[in-house]
């Protein structure tokens, strides 16, 4: 079986994205919507990882 070397670059950044976003959206007046933002920081971090 060959192993191919995957381009995450763009998870690793859209990752680094959604967590900046995870904190403007934890301090800002709507921080109860900060549940939101946490599909996005796992499902990039896994992608990040290529562990999907």
């Amino acid at each position: 079986m060959e192993t191919t070397k995957k381009r995450t670059g763009l998870y690793w950044v859209l990752f680094l994205l959604s967590v900046v976003l995870f904190f403007v959206v934890l301090y800002s007046p709507y921080g109860s919507w900060v549940s939101m933002v946490l599909p996005f920081n796992v499902t990039f971090f896994a992608l990040a990882l290529d562990l999907m």
